[in-house]
């Protein structure tokens, strides 16, 4: 099964269904969907578009419908989706372009005749190359077949992910995985998706009210956002995914009065191990945790020499689904991944009962004198401050320790060092205190939302 054959039986379905809508531009749906997905994917066939050949998408997130047709038109003409988000400078974009062989790019949608087009495909095809965020070096195109975006859905009604609402709202911009799973969700789940063409809390806690939402994805940034701006409650959304990054406690503790009927959920994968990941519905007994695997999945930790790490005991976090497994695009043997098992970049933990706790990125420890320091740690202690609206932990350095940690924080009113320190004190030992503290106006971030902490010295 892919995802065209899923579109095709939604819209022979349910034709007047709505799969998505931008609010204030339009809504597309189901039947609409299909047969205009087949007119991008008739008008490449008669441009001469080959089967396995890349083809660019950049579309703003206002044209999420117009990028939603564009990207399954793609697929059926038998090529591959590449999508780029339309902030990408265009040195960038013809970068990329040479990387992956590409000679098409949609901006907008091109109008080709209707009916079914011809190319038959196969879940072992290449149908997308996302680039990953690139922030712990250059981003990496990585190339998922059609099985593997197509794995765990279903045809069937009732199994339909999501039963419980009518409208999932989210705010993920085109070009992320996050986003990614989003448009999977308008073809395959229950309920229609909504987003708004410019992320504000308030016009998202206002489209989440207007919809009455019953399930919304975000990630912390915009949870941060939301709570800091004061909204009331939202009592009609059931469940709360956050994506992309670690979730505070101390947010996920504000979420909780924000949107007080919610299962608040912190949900962990890569580009690269997409559709594993691991689920965790916030508990105070294991604030720190990322959950367990989930859908059939795996994850198991390492030692320094390869074998498996006993549990409470840190090392690399590798994780495993049951779907074909992703790839680098131009690299085939990269050590990402190994017999289904992808590298996820992390350092963590498992405890006796399988829960997955993330220590740090494995390149953003910092080595200060004998000591490692998890940003991760100081991060989640300096958003316990009433005060901290958002924090990154980074190193910098010094002449005789070689690096302490630092701290750039957003706060909601001035607060001093010295309280600062004294709260902190009683939280992180001392080594991991923050010896040097800068306030900003905001973090630095790269396209996909992720505090960019290269930016940070």
């Amino acid at each position: 099964m892919t995802l065209s054959d899923l579109l095709a039986a939604r819209a022979a379905a349910e034709p007047d269904g709505v799969a998505m809508i931008v609010h204030g531009v339009g809504e597309l749906t189901y039947s609409a969907w299909d047969a205009r997905a087949d007119g991008v994917a008739n008008h490449l066939i008669n441009e001469g578009a080959r089967p396995g050949e890349p083809v660019g998408l950049v579309f703003p997130h206002a044209a999420w419908l117009d990028y939603a047709v564009a990207f399954m038109g793609v697929l059926r003409s038998g090529a591959v989706a590449v999508p780029m988000p339309d902030r990408m400078p265009e040195g960038e974009i013809r970068h990329l372009a040479e990387r992956t062989g590409m000679s098409r790019i949609l901006r907008d949608v091109p109008v080709g005749p209707e009916g079914s087009a011809p190319m038959k495909l196969s879940g072992s095809d290449p149908a997308q190359i996302l680039f990953t965020s690139g922030t712990t070096g250059v981003a990496k195109g990585v190339t998922a077949t059609h099985a593997n975006l197509a794995f765990g859905l279903h045809q069937d009604p009732r199994r339909r992910a999501f039963r419980h609402s009518r409208h999932l709202a989210h705010a993920f911009p085109i070009g992320t995985n996050a986003g990614q799973m989003m448009l999977v969700n308008a073809i395959a789940a229950h309920p229609t998706v909504v987003t708004t063409p410019l992320f504000t809390p308030g016009r998202f806690a206002s489209l989440i009210a207007k919809y009455q939402a019953g399930t919304v994805f975000l990630v912390p940034t915009m949870a941060i956002e939301l709570v800091s701006a004061g909204n009331g409650p939202l009592d009609s959304v059931l469940l709360l995914g956050s994506a992309a990054a670690p979730l505070p406690s101390a947010v996920a503790v504000k979420l909780g009065e924000l949107f007080p009927e919610a299962m608040i959920t912190n949900y962990y994968t890569s580009t690269e191990a997409a559709p594993a990941q691991t689920i965790m519905v916030f508990d105070p007994e294991r604030p720190g945790s990322v959950g367990r695997a989930a859908a059939g999945g795996s994850v198991r930790i390492t030692s320094a020499d390869g074998t498996a790490a006993a549990a409470g005991e840190t090392g690399e976090v590798w994780m495993r689904s049951p779907a074909a497994p992703r790839s680098y695009l131009g690299e085939p043997e990269s050590d990402t991944f190994r017999n289904g098992w992808v590298r996820m970049g992390d350092l963590g933990y498992l405890d006796d009962e399988g829960y997955l706790f993330l220590v740090d990125r494995t390149g953003d420890v910092i080595k200060s004198g004998a000591h490692k320091v998890s940003t991760l740690k100081v991060e989640e202690a300096l958003h316990a401050h009433p005060l901290v609206k958002e924090a990154a932990a980074y190193g910098v350095p010094h002449p005789v320790l070689g690096t302490v940690v630092a701290a750039a924080l957003v706060v909601q009113d001035e607060v001093s060092t010295a309280d600062l320190r004294a709260f902190l004190i009683e939280r992180l030992a001392p080594h991991e205190l923050p010896a040097k503290v800068t306030t900003m106006d905001a973090l630095p971030r790269n396209r996909g939302g992720k505090v960019d902490k290269r930016a940070l010295p």
